[in-house]
């Protein structure tokens, strides 16, 4: 395929290898809403980006970061209440056992505050993950992205695999044992660290196992691995980039899983933009992790952030955007379903509030992923106007997970766009 004047300009630019979505790349120029218009003024309908969580172009949040960014933006080394409230309030909307924030710039360095806090507290430095996993893209956080399938184990990284119900682990078996395999594989890489001499600090989860492919988690596993994690002396990890602010109906993935985690990390969808970040826990925690690390970090904790944090608050507040996402991502999820009932090549519609994937197979070989299908189906879908993408453990399923913002009529253009590409897909 011609590559365009931009493209070559950006290879050029960023270097050969920056990714690109889709089979002939998008040159997009302005975002209002759900919304996304490319450079010839065409609109596109974002089904993808958890971002711009309280919807792109923001005039409440944009607004906010205009206003504090004209008044006094430094970093953290100065007192400033607009930090202190934020972190106040941040806390508050988690569990009881969280009282402190310790701010950053991206998931990526949440996590690696995260594993630092861990190893802080319990003096050791072994991290269990799951196998199909990312966490972000760090020298350390990096060596969890999809252990034991694209990088290799070490002495201090174990990974088992991930929880789920469509190919389980134990054919034939029902959910208690199902679930019960899949504990006893945590229970042997927790062993392995602790038998290697690195010894166990974190289990660390996507609160509902996002780049694994959202998979159908066995009931009550979530609970009973962190659980075990407790046991063994180690700390758990939730990582809510995807799964917070919203995005599954409630507050935190954390809950709709029913597991309470140690640690907490959130990114994204914070700042809906602005590089906004946290690793949240208790005061002990992070004042063992203050103590030993004499952590700091120029952007970070700053009244800009601070701004811009309570501003995306305000608005999932104000617009009932836990209450929006949790009602269009189950209608979704119904009329989903009913497309799987007429076509073979769907293995399973499976939802989290408004985060959905459709699994794509192949015809009759049963669950046997199809990712050039899944691939197929986001471009198509992009002529169409909508935004998808692919992810999951094998890369074949096609990923739902729009701003929070998407309404109604946004759900029924998809559902139009989607009947026609699976007509075209089913010729």
């Amino acid at each position: 395929m011609k590559k365009s004047p931009l493209v070559l300009r950006r290879e050029q630019a960023l270097g050969v290898g920056a990714a690109l979505f889709y089979d002939e790349p998008l040159h997009i120029v302005r975002g209002d809403g759900a919304y996304l218009y490319d450079a010839d003024g065409r609109r596109y309908v974002d089904m993808y980006n958890n971002v711009p969580c309280v919807g792109h172009g923001n005039p409440v949040v944009a607004e906010a970061m205009a206003r504090q960014q004209a008044t006094l933006n430094v970093h953290s080394r100065y007192l400033h209440e607009g930090i202190v409230s934020f972190a106040e309030r941040l806390t508050a909307l988690q569990h009881d056992g969280i009282e402190c924030a310790v701010f950053s710039c991206s998931g990526t360095e949440a996590v690696d505050v995260a594993f630092q806090m861990a190893r802080a507290a319990t003096g050791r430095r072994g991290i269990v993950c799951t196998n199909a996993t990312y966490h972000g893209s760090s020298a350390l956080v990096d060596r969890l992205s999809y252990l034991g399938r694209t990088s290799c184990e070490s002495d201090e990284i174990r990974a088992f695999p991930f929880p789920e119900m469509y190919r389980p682990l134990v054919e034939g078996a029902d959910e208690e044992k199902i679930g019960e395999a899949y504990l006893h594989t945590v229970r042997a890489a927790i062993d392995g660290l602790q038998q290697s001499g690195t010894g166990f600090s974190a289990l660390i989860m996507c609160s509902i196992l996002a780049n694994e492919g959202l998979p159908n988690i066995p009931r009550g596993f979530m609970r009973r691995a962190a659980d075990m994690a407790h046991e063994a002396g180690g700390l758990v990890i939730a990582d809510e980039v995807q799964a917070g602010y919203g995005r599954t109906g409630q507050w935190w993935g954390y809950d709709a899983s029913g597991f309470t985690p140690d640690i907490i990390v959130t990114g994204k969808p914070m700042g809906n933009g602005l590089p906004l970040a946290a690793t949240t826990a208790s005061k002990m925690l992070v004042d063992c992790f203050r103590a030993k690390t004499s952590y700091f970090n120029t952007c970070a904790s700053s009244p800009l952030q601070a701004a811009v944090g309570m501003a995306v608050l305000d608005e999932i507040e104000r617009g009932k955007l836990c209450d929006n996402a949790r009602k269009i991502g189950a209608r979704l999820k119904t009329e989903l379903g009913k497309r799987q009932e007429a076509y073979d090549f769907i293995g399973d519609v499976r939802s989290q509030g408004l985060f959905l994937v459709v699994e794509m197979i192949h015809r009759g070989e049963a669950r046997k992923a199809h990712a050039t299908l899944a691939s197929d189906i986001v471009n198509r879908l992009k002529e169409k106007g909508f935004l998808t993408n692919t992810d999951g453990a094998l890369n074949n399923v096609v990923k739902i997970r729009p701003p929070l913002v998407f309404s109604d009529k946004d759900a029924d253009d998809f559902l139009v766009a989607f009947d026609q590409t699976m007509g075209e897909v089913n010729e």
